[in-house]
């Protein structure tokens, strides 16, 4: 911490010469004191820049990550039936996400599209931080979804 000097003026009285008051010295000792003082100071800003950078930064990605959590990520894709109509599917595609999650708390739904035949139901399975698999159950030849891609964001 910085120990200032209170500086005095040297003060003689003009007609007799006399030390009215005797002035603080300028000496090596008190302008080290005012230079050591001047480098605390400017330690202590770039400490708090540092610091305020920092909080910046998290704040920043803090905002992100919320704003991420409730927006959705919407993709369009198709599945097929490789067993062809009279067999039910079973085969799961892939889904890549385009931001990678935090966390598997992410939920996806889904809307069709169109459907060429019987849908059955919608599963989704192997919920990966970068993806999940997707599948119909029904004998259509092919499904087209609207995928919607909400959460996982937060820890």
């Amino acid at each position: 911490m910085y120990d200032s000097t209170d500086w005095q003026d040297h003060v003689v009285d003009e007609q007799t010469g006399d030390v009215i008051q005797q002035g603080t010295p300028q000496s090596a000792t008190n302008f080290n004191n005012q230079e050591n003082g001047i480098q605390d100071a400017h330690t202590a800003t770039a400490v708090f820049l540092q610091y305020f950078m920092q909080f910046d930064r998290w704040a920043r990605q803090t905002v992100a990550d919320h704003a991420a959590e409730f927006l959705n990520e919407i993709k369009t894709i198709t599945l097929t039936n490789n067993k062809g109509i009279a067999f039910f599917n079973s085969q799961a595609q892939t889904v890549d996400l385009t931001t990678v999650r935090k966390t598997l708390n992410y939920d996806v739904s889904w809307e069709i599209v169109s459907a060429n035949g019987n849908v059955g139901d919608i599963t989704i399975s192997d919920k990966l931080l970068n993806g999940f698999k997707i599948a119909f159950d029904g004998s259509a030849t092919s499904v087209t979804l609207k995928i919607r891609i909400k959460g996982g964001m937060l820890v």
